[in-house]
């Protein structure tokens, strides 16, 4: 039994470890890519998010689906399908077709997502045992996020872009035959019917939203994507509504009445918001104020990634001692401390001295997606498990979406307000440079010396002021969310028996 135990989990983290590596390894291969392919800016945006759109519209109807068809079934269909829209991916001829392929890659990424967390759910039946291994899978997901730009940094100074897809298919080979050897099978025994129209308005609901917060952080919140947020958020609510009159509903409402699994879900939401902020923030610095290489920046974010899944490993313990709303609420009051750090950077900063911020931050992020992942899970009986797992994850893609949209906002509002700039600047290349550091330096590039050197000097000065603006005002959302943590999670057993969840769903 132990082996079985242990060995879901390993392959449960490995595919884990997979999928948080393909959300940044992209990012590296983009400028390469371009090249070859010439997609014009509008398929460029298509081709980095198409992928999470996909995955985060179907992660809710794949997790009920793996309760119905079995856990196992699904995770290893996943495999074969995300290793073959992998090869699509590297190979692709065309814009066209390498979008479509990210689509598939997204499709497959929902079937496996979920399955990890629920088959976790199932074959850990004490609850101490399961919080521990929930807090390992974590972590395994912080280390992916920080290994991306490594990963794809290694590959890209060797092979083609389509090398960062083609590493997918060794480890998904891994997980389809550790997957058909060691997993068991696990579903719900009266799982009901998939009701159609709810799927619909799921996957419409959620990829609306998605959209409009990441497309509104480049084109503004007005026409096509005010039109998308405002149609996305009436279809959640008549996604949300029909829920409540359904026997076997894909998603069951009235859990959110619960303090416990409203605090947890929330406290996921908000928790990556800040982690997607602290990536854009010290991405951008490390490359366009200190003069990083994309792969020094990624070897630079690792040890925040391993201080994550450091956290993830320890809060099981100390959720034993202090209870799970002082772990979250110590997590969320860790990363703040992070990013009150983050604020006094300068342009004499170093990395050596954001070293601490990046550790400290990294331990609260992994306490405390550990304690509210496995409240999400003890919520619901072992039956619903995929359904709760897709919600904790459809919860980290918007959360990571808000992110960008509203702290990316943030960000290139103060950049714009502190930007002064010389005179000498061509009226046609002005845009670029209030835009962004990154157009401001493309810019002064084609420059004459005596204009460049203060237009970088300007920007760059700029950025570090909207660098301290955004800091401060996600550690500030962060402190608040610490307080909240200790409200919502008040009360609930360091330890959730099955007898508990028995009666409250009852």
């Amino acid at each position: 039994m132990k082996t079985v135990k242990w060995g879901s989990l390993a392959i449960a983290c490995l595919a884990q470890l997979l999928l948080a590596i393909d959300l940044t390894v992209l990012h590296l291969a983009l400028p390469s890519l371009v090249t070859d392919l010439a997609p014009t800016a509008t398929q460029q945006l298509w081709i980095g998010d198409m992928y999470g759109f996909a995955l985060a519209g179907l992660l809710i109807t794949m997790g009920n689906l793996g309760d119905r068809i079995g856990r196992k079934k699904l995770l290893l269909i996943g495999a074969v399908a995300f290793g073959a829209a992998s090869a699509l991916t590297a190979y692709a001829p065309n814009t066209e077709l390498l979008i479509a392929a990210r689509a598939l890659l997204g499709v497959a990424g929902a079937t496996i997502m979920p399955s990890t967390l629920s088959i976790i759910r199932n074959v850990f039946t004490d609850p101490a045992e399961r919080t521990m291994a929930v807090g390992i899978w974590s972590g395994m997901g912080a280390a992916g996020f920080a290994l991306g730009p490594i990963v794809g940094g290694l590959l890209l100074n060797h092979f083609w872009w389509g090398s960062v897809f083609l590493v997918n298919l060794p480890v998904m080979a891994l997980v389809l035959v550790g997957g058909i050897l060691v997993l068991p099978e696990s579903r719900n025994p009266n799982p009901g019917r998939i009701d159609a129209l709810s799927v619909l308005l799921s996957v419409a609901g959620v990829m609306a939203v998605v959209y409009a917060l990441k497309t509104g952080v480049i084109d503004g919140f007005a026409g096509t994507v005010a039109v998308a947020a405002v149609g996305g958020m009436v279809v959640l609510a008549l996604f949300a509504w029909r829920q409540v009159r359904l026997a076997e509903p894909l998603v069951d409402v009235r859990l959110f009445r619960h303090r416990a699994f409203s605090g947890a879900v929330g406290a996921n939401l908000f928790a990556i918001f800040g982690m997607i902020s602290l990536s854009l923030i010290i991405a951008q610095f490390l490359q366009l104020v200190l003069g990083w290489t994309p792969l020094q920046a990624g070897l630079a974010s690792l040890p925040g990634g391993m201080a994550g899944m450091v956290g993830g490993v320890l809060a099981g313990r100390l959720v034993s001692w202090w209870g799970r709303n002082a772990v979250v609420a110590l997590g969320l009051l860790l990363s703040a401390v992070s990013f009150l750090a983050y604020s006094r950077a300068d342009l004499g900063t170093t990395f050596l001295s954001l070293l601490p911020a990046m550790l400290v931050g990294g331990i609260g992020i992994g306490f405390t997606f550990a304690v509210t992942n496995d409240t999400i899970l003890a919520s619901v009986p072992k039956e619903r498990a995929g359904a709760a797992a897709a919600i904790s994850e459809t919860a980290f893609e918007l959360g990571g979406s808000l992110g960008i949209a509203v702290l990316g906002s943030i960000l290139s509002g103060a950049y714009r307000d502190n930007l002064r700039l010389p005179a000498g600047i061509p009226a046609q290349e002005l845009p670029y440079v209030t835009d962004s550091l990154g157009g401001a330096v493309t810019v002064a590039a084609s420059l004459p010396p005596e204009v460049a050197g203060p237009v970088t000097a300007a920007a760059r000065t700029a950025f570090v002021e909207a660098l301290q603006v955004t800091a401060l005002a996600t550690a500030g959302m962060l402190l608040v969310l610490s307080a909240l943590a200790l409200y919502t999670l008040r009360g609930v057993p360091k330890v959730i028996p099955e007898d508990v969840l028995a009666q409250a769903h009852s």
